[in-house]
């Protein structure tokens, strides 16, 4: 028999194109990997401002959840919320979470990403509009791309007059917005992951009550920075404002401060109901198993019977202690560093020309900060992201700051001798 010639081998010629392109990014310095932090390292970085995650409080009762579930009780969920997924353990968190946060109803979703995606790429019908602060999220982005809205328009981080003026820009181009027949939604963050900033919300809620007396202007503000840290017990800003019944939607997450996985969407019964029937991003997934489900519950009875209050207070103490340390650095001045950071908030960013060796400096010693550059950031923005945690020890604060003087001083001795 003739011999058969062999097919060439595409996957190697895909795999080329695939180095060829993270061998690009590894000449920006842009290369992404996956890293595992030494037992030692102090962190600086994680989004677990309470220290939940090594909390003992937390741990036993988390423990005792799942001890205590019935024998027959299945840990795994056994598919989609709509299939098999679904309990009355489930149901009944939602309906606790939802009243915690004052809400009418509450739907949960397996990650914040996910509440995001689902719920801007279904509820903006064809012809809406959606008005999105220039920072939020990429998971909002990713829902904005995949929803029918007709307009999506980015307005100034954080400026009500922006917002007004992109609003204002709306009505003068369609009369249906004025008239109260085109939906406009309104997409914020409550604390920015980057800046840590707190967001004007009571501002933003004035200029839409003043251009759009209808009512067809709709607030969706992602929680996520702010569980656990902001507003009573933790509830989040929105809740310590006292405007919670002006939010259409609210996402809160999780993964940061509650310790745990997953996120949920605080919305009217109609909403849910909707989402249900919606959003893709709960109807095609895995719904979370008991013992995510049991964590969750853990972290809101805690919250909820005021025992991370002490951990709120801390985390409190911790910022001003860092800000008066950062406030004492001395820098030489050619040395171009800044530290950026809002009154309360647990997120500061120290911004540098060179961020990825000062993060780099602090690491060697001990001191897990990270390096955030464009495009996370905008151009120019590039930082040294700081976050404190209740379990951050007075010791541990002044050695960051130590090492952050060291570092500035090498700089300023190298800029002197150029």
């Amino acid at each position: 028999m003739p011999r058969q010639e062999r097919a060439p081998d595409r996957s190697n010629a895909l795999i080329s194109t695939l180095n060829a392109t993270l061998k690009r990014r590894e000449a920006k310095a842009a290369r992404r990997r996956l890293t595992i932090l030494p037992k030692t390292a102090v962190d600086f970085s994680s989004n677990d401002f309470l220290s939940l995650g090594t909390s003992s409080a937390y741990r036993d009762r988390f423990l005792s959840h799942v001890n205590n579930a019935p024998k027959s009780f299945p840990f795994a969920s056994g598919g989609s919320r709509l299939l098999d997924g679904n309990s009355e353990y489930a149901e009944d968190l939602e309906r606790f979470v939802a009243d915690f946060h004052d809400a009418p109803s509450a739907l949960l979703f397996n990650s914040g990403y996910d509440a995001n995606v689902g719920v801007l790429s279904s509820i903006p019908q064809p012809g809406d509009v959606i008005l999105h602060d220039e920072l939020i999220h990429a998971s909002a982005h990713e829902g904005m791309r995949l929803s029918r809205a007709g307009r999506r328009t980015a307005f100034a981080h954080s400026s009500p007059e922006s917002l007004k003026q992109a609003l204002q820009a709306e009505i003068e181009q369609d009369h249906k917005v004025v008239a109260g027949n085109r939906n406009v939604f309104i997409v914020i963050e409550s604390i920015y992951s980057m800046d840590g900033d707190v967001a004007p919300i009571k501002e933003f809620v004035k200029v839409v009550d003043e251009l759009l007396p209808s009512g067809n202007g709709y607030f969706m503000v992602d929680e996520a920075h702010a569980t656990g840290v902001f507003g009573p017990r933790g509830a989040g800003v929105v809740q310590g404002l006292g405007v919670q019944d002006r939010m259409f939607i609210r996402v809160h997450t999780f993964g940061k401060a509650l310790a745990s996985h997953g996120a949920v969407v605080l919305c009217d019964p109609s909403v849910k109901d909707y989402l249900i029937n919606y959003a893709r991003t709960l109807i095609y997934t895995t719904a979370l198993g008991f013992p995510f489900l049991a964590s969750i519950r853990t972290s809101y009875e805690l919250l909820s019977s005021g025992q991370t209050e002490s951990s709120q207070r801390i985390v409190q103490e911790n910022i001003q202690r860092l800000r008066m340390c950062l406030n004492d650095l001395k820098v030489h001045p050619t040395v171009m560093f800044e530290v950026d950071h809002f009154p309360n908030s647990p997120i500061l960013s120290l911004r540098t020309a060179f961020p990825r060796e000062l993060a780099a400096a602090c690491q060697k010693h001990g001191y897990v900060v990270r390096a955030i550059m464009a495009p996370t950031v905008p151009e120019g923005r590039e930082r040294v992201r700081v976050c404190l945690h209740a379990g951050n020890t007075p010791e541990e604060i002044d050695g960051l700051v130590r090492t952050i003087q060291s570092w500035l001083d090498s700089v300023g001795r190298r800029d002197t001798k150029l």
